[in-house]
């Protein structure tokens, strides 16, 4: 496909007016001013207000950092849960032309720390329980000119050792409750997100405000919402913008949920709000989702989330976790597939297309629903070989996904050696898989994951999932270890409910309908836990690196 860009007849459009995401929070707060936003209080308990009293605080935190001198260009961070302050700056912060800083609070002190010198960062503002996190990164962010904690308690109640401290709450109060929003450059950076990948440093991503325009349209087409949607906002605010789905939410004006601080031990409190506000659509990795389907069962009365639509991300959801969901509360486990870098949804599997319903059994239904699903409107793909050359869209042929759009990022911020990342101005997912003739994809592996045992391809991801198909099996993990005769054998790694191990041949008959007798695993390791990165996903490598002698010490 060419990139040259044809002038062809000026239209008579408004294309000078600049898709500005305050836009979104204007739009909704002037026609659904009444509608609910409810939160979670720093007591544990719940509280709610409005949009109308949302936008006042988002018009004066606007002016708040102006006050202390924040303007356009500006990187602003934010070191918060999913709280109602951050729903506010998630507006406040870029409708001044500054840009939000989306700090993982999960990483180390010297890779936030990092994050926040490579950004620029000028101001952080941190909610009171993270003040700790603040102060351990502090001395490895020395352009930070300031810090605003964010708290319900007085400012002499909170002590804190970081430098030129201000109060959040004690600033908006005195900060005006008007603003004339600027018209922003609609390529202008709206907020950043940095990756958070297992090797070398995170690299920098900084989305557009045209880029989360348009995204927003995306996901509120594949997911069907409106404004009578109730939307809790599950996966980190601080992950590629709590996916989406903030603005999604405000687009359509729909009543929003904010768990607070959780987790993922204790998810009862998710489910309950999810029964208390009747929450139709959420966001979250299968990590969460499946403490919430074991809390759950446990219930006498089980709830009825059939309006639900799960948004499932991160990895692969099981094959299980899906069933059990629809079986046990009609909630639909939607598969949706993206990245840091493409902000994030590229795919999604939200329902069987026309052409294919009354073709289907209802156990090809369920295996379809394990796919990754049909690329959005808007994002261009290619699969390509090794070398780079386009393989068939076919079901069967596997290469490389290739991504670019309006939302896809063609550079990372300040990174010179990131050639090898693009191709031909696509952006190279390192992901593997493939499409069928109805537009479907489908990823097997992370091409750093791919097993390839004596010239031949294992798909990783499809034996995961056949796995943790075993009633006793909560989680599974295979990885490709280096074997003298094979090149690479596959090793499973499983946790078990109840810590005991299972024996191999029961594994080997779970997956003696989709896989060839060579390709079953020869070893299973029972472990209590899987190591997991900071927003949730398997560590492969932590995992390579502890059993790289496996099959070189027992040949």
């Amino acid at each position: 496909m060419t990139s040259e860009i044809v002038k062809g007849l000026p239209s008579t459009h408004g294309d000078h007016y600049q898709l500005n995401t305050t836009t979104l929070i204007r739009h909704a707060a002037r026609t659904y001013p009444e509608q609910e936003i409810v939160y979670r209080s720093p007591d544990g308990g719940w509280d709610r207000y409005t949009y109308a009293d949302a936008y006042t605080r988002i018009m004066k935190a606007a002016n708040m950092l102006r006050g202390l001198g924040a303007g356009p260009g500006d990187v602003v961070g934010i070191l918060d849960w999913n709280s109602k302050r951050h729903f506010e700056l998630y507006w406040a912060i870029p409708g001044i032309a500054a840009v939000m800083l989306q700090m993982n609070l999960r990483l180390a002190p010297e890779d936030l720390g990092y994050v926040t010198d490579h950004s620029d960062a000028a101001w952080v503002l941190v909610d009171e329980t993270l003040l700790p996190v603040a102060e351990r990164l502090a001395p490895h962010a020395p352009k930070v000119r300031g810090w605003i904690v964010m708290s319900d308690k007085p400012s002499e109640a909170i002590s804190s050792t970081l430098p030129n401290v201000h109060h959040f709450e004690e600033l908006l109060a005195a900060a005006d409750a008007d603003i004339d929003w600027p018209v922003i450059d609609e390529t202008s950076a709206y907020s950043a997100c940095y990756t958070t990948g297992t090797t070398g440093r995170p690299k920098g991503i900084y989305y557009s405000h045209r880029g989360i325009y348009l995204h927003t349209m995306a996901m509120v087409v594949a997911l069907g919402m409106r404004s009578a949607d109730t939307v809790m906002l599950i996966a980190p605010m601080f992950h590629a913008q709590c996916w989406g789905l903030p603005q999604a939410a405000v687009q359509v004006a729909a009543k929003i949920v904010l768990p607070g601080r959780y987790m993922a031990e204790d998810t009862k409190v998710l489910v309950d709000a999810m029964i208390a506000e009747q929450v139709t659509v959420a966001n979250g990795a299968p990590a969460i989702f499946q403490p919430m389907m074991d809390h759950i069962k446990s219930l006498a009365a089980k709830p009825d989330f059939s309006r639900a639509r799960l948004l499932s991300g991160a990895t692969e959801p099981p094959l299980s976790l899906m069933r059990d969901f629809y079986q046990i509360t009609g909630a639909d486990v939607i598969h949706g597939y993206g990245a840091t870098e493409t902000t994030p949804l590229v795919a999604v599997n939200s329902g069987l297309k026309p052409s294919l319903r009354g073709k289907l059994t209802d156990e090809q239904k369920w295996d379809r629903k394990r796919r990754q699903g049909l690329l959005v409107s808007g994002v261009d793909c290619r699969l390509v070989d090794e070398a780079g050359h386009d393989v068939p869209c076919d079901g069967v042929s596997r290469g490389e996904l290739l991504l670019r759009g309006p939302w896809i990022i063609e550079r990372y911020h300040k990174l010179e050696q990131d050639t090898s990342r693009f191709l031909g101005g696509y952006w190279r997912s390192g992901d593997v898989g493939s499409i069928d003739q109805y537009g479907y994809l489908k990823l097997t592996d992370r091409l750093k994951d791919v097993i390839k045992s004596g010239g031949e391809w294992i798909s990783s991801i499809d034996m995961e999932n056949a796995i943790t198909a075993h009633a006793r099996i909560t989680e599974a993990a295979v990885i490709g270890i280096e074997h003298p005769k094979w090149q690479e054998r596959p090793v499973v790694l499983a946790v078990t409910d109840n810590g005991e191990e299972i024996p191999i041949e029961e594994i080997h008959q779970l997956l003696c309908g989709s896989f060839a007798k060579w390709q079953l695993p020869d070893t299973v390791v029972y472990v209590d836990a899987l190591p997991r990165t900071s927003v949730g996903k398997l560590d492969k490598k932590a995992m390579r690196a502890a059993y790289a002698g496996i099959y070189l010490d027992t040949t």
